[in-house]
């Protein structure tokens, strides 16, 4: 019997999808709960199960735009393991013959020999036409590619100013083109509409956190066996924010046509890095929990969100955001506020820099912290007087657990 997989919602908002990547290929036999799919929408990436055990046949392309609901792929639920996954093995009849080599053909096709994608990896090559036994990949097709590549390069040469092509080249000038992931178009257009329907404006700070990084030193292990986390560097800011905002509210609001909503809660979003992409996952009544618990709900929000697990709920609603530019090496930058929200805190590295301390100039580790607000309905004295409070809060932490 022929079974159809379909695409469910990630969400309420959410109404178009891509397939990112199929995790089978077609024709292979896959069992029921098996991941067979990963799907791209602009919030996030989720993972396709089968519903069925079965022979699978693929319906969609790596990268095509569908609506939810769309049927993806068919199982075909009376096939037998044996005769249809890519352990097959030789029979006697001429009929099974066939399917095995109609499967094998499938498997090979444009899969490269181990010499071949030794070369391929050696000169940055992602896409090649096989012409091998069954559409495989050979190092001959690997060379033909660089070959062609190299044609194409000169062809283009050609056409570039006459000044540019009478200086010598060196090396490859291959160009690549790879089609945009929903999750990365939807960014560049909300960082686009940010910039053009908000009055961003950001005002910097910097902070000394040397009493932090004793604590830490002193704390980490007992705070690790007792609560079975790290204690990093991100719970202090959120908790240091939520009690900023306690102060002054309207870093927290947010604008609703001509009116302002205020949150008596902080839900609050902490950008995470993945691998395609930044996604932003929320801690909820963040301003009610304590230093362990923010770090345990960070701890399972990124990790959900790097194993591609996030909710499309766990992504919607937040109220602020902090995001850390300073585990990539970065100094100072200006975070862009993250919509409908009204601001965002930007954390960079920590650097060991000499600083003047009652009147004696001293070496200590420190941060630039910068807010990116929308002056639309945030004043700079508010924004300026928030950070200043999240400044006094980290440079004594025991303020934090005192809420003094």
């Amino acid at each position: 019997m022929i079974k159809e997989i379909k695409v469910p919602s990630p969400g309420e908002s959410v109404t178009e999808v891509s397939i990112d990547s199929w995790l089978v290929k077609d024709g292979d036999y896959v069992k029921i709960d098996q991941a067979i799919a990963e799907i791209a929408s602009d919030k996030t990436m989720l993972t396709l199960y089968s519903e069925y055990s079965g022979t699978i046949k693929i319906l969609v392309n790596p990268g095509e735009v569908i609506a939810v609901g769309t049927v993806v792929c068919s199982i075909d639920t009376s096939a037998a393991p044996s005769s249809t996954s890519s352990e097959n093995k030789v029979t006697v009849t001429e009929s099974k013959i066939q399917t095995q080599e109609t499967s094998s053909e499938h498997y090979a096709k444009n899969l490269p020999s181990a010499s071949a994608q030794k070369l391929m990896e050696e000169k940055g090559i992602h896409q090649v036409e096989g012409t091998g036994k069954d559409g495989r990949i050979t190092k001959a097709d690997v060379i033909n590619s660089l070959q062609q590549n190299t044609e194409v390069s000169s062809s283009t040469s050609s056409t570039l100013p006459q000044e540019i092509q009478t200086h010598a080249t060196y090396g490859t000038r291959n160009v690549r083109r790879e089609k945009m992931s929903m999750l990365r178009k939807k960014v560049a257009e909300r960082l686009v509409s940010v910039k053009n329907e908000t009055a961003m404006l950001t005002t910097f700070n910097e902070v000394d956190l040397s009493a932090i990084t004793a604590l830490r030193a002193k704390y980490k292990d007992k705070f690790k066996e007792v609560h079975q986390v790290g204690l990093g560097f991100m719970s202090f800011f959120a908790k240091a924010c939520c009690e900023a905002i306690k102060a002054y509210p309207i870093i927290n609001a947010q604008i609703d046509n001509d009116e302002i909503l205020f949150f008596d809660y902080v839900d609050m979003g902490i950008a995470v890095s993945t691998e395609r992409g930044l996604v932003v996952p929320v801690v909820r009544n963040c301003e009610s929990l304590s230093l362990a618990q923010i770090e345990k709900e960070i701890l399972d929000l990124a990790t959900k969100a790097r194993n591609n697990k996030l909710k499309i709920e766990e992504l919607m609603n937040g109220t602020f955001t902090i995001t850390n530019g300073g585990v990539f090496g970065s100094l100072m930058s200006t975070p862009i506020i993250n919509p409908p929200q009204s601001a965002i805190l930007g954390m960079h590295a920590i650097k060991e820099r000499p600083i003047v301390v009652d009147g004696q100039v001293v070496v200590r580790p420190m941060m630039y912290i910068a807010l990116s607000y929308d002056h639309r309905i945030i004043d700079g004295k508010e924004s300026v007087s928030f950070l200043v409070r999240v400044k006094e809060l980290l440079e004594d932490p025991a303020r934090l657990l005192l809420e003094i």
